[in-house]
Parts: structure tokens; sequence; C-alpha cells
């Protein structure tokens, strides 16, 4: 007896309408808060967890400026993000890949300020023993997401395919 039959046999091919797929690509965004970010410098490719914040389909976090992530960013601003929900099992499998180019904000930049208040960095504070009064000083880095390949094993039970694909 099969657990989830729905999951057996071939995969429908049928594409959610972008209104719903943008609905579950920002309830996964929005219900995580790690993703790994990859880059490729002169080193080769780097895959770096780290805690984000989004707005829309903007994911955004602060590195040191002197990290080897930020390096690469500096010599090629390509990025891609993965974000994914733990996983129980394949019916439980859900996951975005984002792929877009990085920008690193300083506060006095005009842009940072219309990203920033999504940016929760007080928790961080608290944890940290530092003053609820003084934002972070450092670079914010934004990746407006170009394209997302968006995977949802629970969809094929409804017919759709559990790989979608959106673009701005």
């Amino acid at each position: 007896m099969l657990t989830n039959p729905w999951l057996a046999g071939p995969s429908p091919e049928r594409g959610l309408d972008r209104d719903r797929l943008e609905e579950r690509i920002l309830n996964l965004l929005s219900s995580q808060n790690m993703c790994v970010v990859a880059t490729t410098g002169p080193q080769g490719p780097l895959a770096t967890p780290v805690r984000y914040y989004h707005l829309d389909f903007a994911v955004m976090f602060t590195a040191m400026a002197s990290s080897p992530k930020m390096r690469n960013i500096a010599v090629d601003p390509r990025v891609s993000i993965g974000v994914f929900a733990p996983l129980v099992g394949q019916a439980s499998s859900r996951g975005a890949q984002l792929f877009g180019r990085a920008r690193v904000l300083m506060p006095e930049d005009d842009e940072h300020a219309s990203y920033w208040p999504a940016f929760r960095w007080q928790s961080d504070h608290v944890e940290r023993g530092r003053p609820l009064d003084t934002p972070p000083a450092g670079p914010l880095i934004v990746v407006e997401a170009d394209r997302i390949v968006y995977t949802e094993h629970w969809l094929r039970r409804d017919g759709y395919a559990p790989r979608q694909f959106w673009s701005r």
C-alpha cells in the first residue's frame, strides 16, 4: 500500500497560474529564514548558508565586507539562492531556487531605505547584547529574483507539475 499514491507514475506537466505560483513562492519565503547563497569567484564556487529576510521577490542578508561571498560578489554579482522547507519525505519536498544579481547597499545608498524596514535586525541585536537604538552599519545584500524555479511535490496531488517556473 502506497502512502501517497499520487506520487506514483509520471509527473503532471500543468503549470499553476501566475498568481497562485507567486502566492506559493511568497509563502515559502515567509515561512523560512535560512537559505544557501551560491557565488562564484577566483577560487571557484562557494555555497554559504545565511539567514535571510525578503521583500516580495527580493531576498536580503548581511555579511562582513571581507567575507569570501562578498569577495565573490564583487567579482561576479550573479548568484543563485536555495530556500527549502524541512523535508520529511517526497510528498513534503518544497523549495525554490532564485537567480539574480546581488547588489551591495550601504546605509548611505538611496535604495537601502526601501529594503531596510523589512530586515529585522533587532532580534539579532538582542541575542548578541547590542543596543536596539543602533542599527547595523554594514552592507545589506539584496538579490531581486529574475527567475525562480519552485518545487513542491504536493502539487502533483492536484494535477500540477511539481516543478514550476517564474520569471520577472
